[in-house]
């Protein structure tokens, strides 16, 4: 495969990924760093810091919306739930640094 088709490839698997993201507002971040280890959240650090490399400047609000769709105080508002015990001390158990 060359690298203009995996490429294509990666970008149509990270669209998708970020539409499943956003139809799954049920599923809360820290369900998600307590399961696989990152959260929206990192996902829209990861996003900024390819922009940076490729010396292009994107604010982390920006690259949070790119990611939720929505400003990210406006996706808070409407979809994340205050984290039950067991969901907290599984993240502290983890030894997860937090955003």
């Amino acid at each position: 495969m060359d690298d203009k088709t995996r490429t294509e490839l990666e970008a149509a698997a990270f669209r998708h990924l970020v539409q499943h993201l956003r139809e799954r507002t049920d599923v809360q971040n820290i369900d998600l760093m307590n399961l696989a280890g990152f959260c929206r959240n990192c996902l829209s650090k990861w996003y900024r810091a390819a922009a940076e490399e490729r010396g292009v400047a994107i604010s982390d609000p920006a690259a949070r919306e790119v990611v939720y769709g929505m400003p990210y105080d406006e996706w808070k508002s409407k979809h994340q739930k205050e984290a039950s015990v067991d969901q907290k001390k599984a993240f502290a158990g983890q030894g997860h640094q937090g955003h």
